[in-house]
């Protein structure tokens, strides 16, 4: 049996945060209705073209899901998005600031009928504060947490390649619900759980936000190096790579100019010996290394390092990590189905023993609505009337 089996989720979400919170709950066996705008659906499905057709972010965020596309700002669209509630565990929505709300969709109202509900609420700053009804989006609360300011090397920011505010709140919201289901399980009690960006990421910043409170300073910006540990790096090969390097402590150091680089005699040199002296001498200990490890290609280095007992990684392009030899000895990918036919992905990180994560298809825009509607009781001409007043959308042609 799936974790999720029988868990049903309403979603009115959009772009990147919200989708990879019920995607991992579809991947667990929810089942996860996804509500769309008729004109174009989830903005995320245009971003590129770059999956046979298809936008990579929403390949990527949405397996797993029912497409069912409504017009809710229409009074007929917006009452079966109610009677859809009505029939969820969750209801979860990422609508722009207010929106919710003046769609008679926010929380107070929602669990006043069904206490039981559990609703999330997800944005980019929280329901209050002078951020409230701030527009977010990735890039913007990277910059606004402080995340820019410390990811780049010494004379440029820069963001992150990933968009880490919106995963972070979508993991935070999937957590959220998983503890809000357990609850519920053993109570019986609904409940209203809010996950900002901002917040996530002001989480994620832990190490460097409490430093800069308690010291007053701001923490550097060091490309790959670490900035409290030396070396901790990337170092270039003989065949034009780079391998980090990663010494944690000065055994580490004293393996590494003994075993690997073949100088012995730094491992007690003043200027190296412990890693407040390295730090010191970061410089210094940089050049070393680098003429060590240019000796070497990138695979005898990461070898060499092993058998040293060393941390290392290799730095691998994304085409590289599409073929890491790690994930295809461990299985890791699975083929799903979608619109242009069946892609590669990945299995989702957390697996269980005795099951296997749902993977089910990429749905196209509306390719539920009809079937759905079935559900909530509506006749063939009753959705073919909705349909010809554009307050639905589906894929079945013969509705049109």
């Amino acid at each position: 049996m799936m974790p999720l089996e029988g868990v049903t989720v309403v979603a009115l979400e959009q772009a990147v945060a919200a989708p990879l919170a019920t995607r991992h709950l579809a991947d667990l066996g929810a089942r996860v209705i996804k509500v769309e705008r008729v004109d174009g659906g989830d903005f995320a499905r245009d971003y590129d073209d770059a999956v046979r057709g298809m936008g990579s972010h929403f390949v990527w965020l949405n397996r797993g899901k029912e497409s069912v596309a409504l017009d809710v700002k229409n009074p007929e669209g917006l009452a079966v998005l109610r009677e859809l509630i009505a029939t969820a565990d969750v209801f979860l929505q990422n609508l722009a600031p207010g929106a919710a709300a003046r769609l008679g969709l926010d929380a107070g109202t929602l669990r006043a009928r069904r206490p039981a509900l559990i609703v999330v609420d997800m944005s980019g700053y929280g329901p209050s504060g002078p951020y409230r009804d701030r527009r977010a989006y990735d890039l913007l609360v990277q910059a606004e947490s402080g995340l820019v300011s410390i990811t780049g090397t010494p004379e440029k920011p820069a963001k992150a390649g990933i968009p880490v505010a919106d995963i972070a709140a979508g993991m935070y919201a999937y957590s959220a619900v998983l503890a809000a289901l357990f609850r519920h399980a053993r109570t019986g009690e609904g409940a209203h759980v809010e996950v900002s960006m901002l917040d996530a990421v002001a989480e994620w910043m832990g190490h460097p936000l409490y430093l800069a409170s308690h010291t007053g300073e701001q923490p550097p910006r060091t490309g790959l190096a670490h900035p409290v540990i030396v070396p901790y790096d990337a170092y270039p090969t003989a065949d034009g790579g780079q391998v980090l390097i990663g010494i944690q402590n000065d055994r580490g150091w004293t393996r590494l100019v003994t075993e690997v680089i073949g100088k012995p005699d730094l491992a007690r040199h003043p200027d190296f010996a412990t890693n407040r002296a390295r730090c010191r001498n970061r410089a210094k200990v940089d050049a070393v290394v680098a003429e060590g490890t240019k000796t070497f290609t990138a695979a005898e280095l990461v070898r060499s390092l092993d058998a040293a007992g060393i941390a290392s990684a290799k730095l691998n392009s994304v085409r590289e990590l599409a073929a890491h030899p790690q994930l295809a000895e461990r299985d890791r990918w699975r083929e799903v189905d979608t619109p242009a036919g069946k892609i590669a992905a990945l299995l989702p990180p957390a697996t269980f023993a005795d099951t296997t994560a749902a993977m089910n298809g990429v749905p196209a825009l509306g390719e539920h609505t009809a079937s759905v509607l079935a559900e909530l009781g509506r006749s063939r001409a009753e959705v073919k009337n909705l349909v010809r007043k554009r307050v639905v959308a589906t894929t079945d042609h013969t509705l049109s």
